[in-house]
């Protein structure tokens, strides 16, 4: 026999409450829901400290120009840890980007559907287009650093780092998105039942700059 809990309607004072049946599909996406925010939650801390690294890169660059322009010192290793960087920001906030519903969108189409239509093909491109991708990404990348690894491989620039970290950042930062992307599908899902809210909505928050800018403040004002 099919399980069910009850629920308070939401449309009715809390006072004078009905209690609705729950069916089993709506429990298994409620409990689902339970590990969406937990990982939004795990994404939502990855993207604001990743957003400190912006700041670092800014200052590597800098230093780094005015040691060549100054003493007439530079080293790649300078440059390379850049580019390190760079990817760490790149590839561990496409997650964050896909929570916050700021990835580009072309919507040539879709715009044309109503909000449930819209979810439908949001559905469809993660199952047949991004799940697929970020997948084989880390598949095929895991092998290659585990042989730069193995082997501690190095840069071929002289004064280079250390090359496995950066082979590292892809498996790692696709793993990533695939977690956001099964929480973005339960979301979808969920809407759809009625469980939650369109997750496709652009959040009311500050940009990552924004954020960075606010961060600066606060820490000026702690110092002061």
């Amino acid at each position: 026999e099919t399980a069910r809990l009850t629920r308070p309607s939401a449309r009715l004072h809390p006072e004078h409450s009905k209690k609705t049946i729950l069916s089993l599909p709506e429990v298994i996406v409620n409990a689902l829901l339970k590990l969406s925010r937990l990982i939004d939650a795990l994404t939502e801390r990855i993207g604001k400290a990743v957003l400190w690294l912006v700041l670092i890169v800014v200052l590597v660059s800098a230093a780094n120009a005015i040691m060549r322009y100054t003493i007439h010192y530079s080293s790649n290793a300078f440059l390379e840890i850049q580019w390190y960087l760079f990817g760490v920001i790149f590839l561990f906030s496409s997650g964050y980007t896909l929570l916050r519903n700021e990835h580009v969108r072309i919507d040539l189409i879709s715009s044309k559907f109503s909000k449930r239509g819209q979810v439908w093909i949001d559905i469809f491109g993660i199952l047949f287009f991004l799940m697929p991708m970020a997948v084989v990404i880390m598949l095929l990348s895991w092998p290659v650093f585990m042989h730069a690894f193995e082997s501690q491989e190095m840069s071929n620039s002289a004064g280079g780092l250390i090359v496995w970290p950066a082979r590292l950042m892809i498996p790692v930062g696709f793993f990533l998105l695939i977690l956001q992307a099964i929480s973005e599908l339960i979301k979808r899902v969920g809407f759809l039942m009625g469980l939650c809210a369109n997750p496709m909505e652009r959040l009311n928050v500050p940009s990552a700059e924004e954020e960075l800018a606010q961060a600066i403040k606060a820490q000026k004002g702690e110092a002061s």
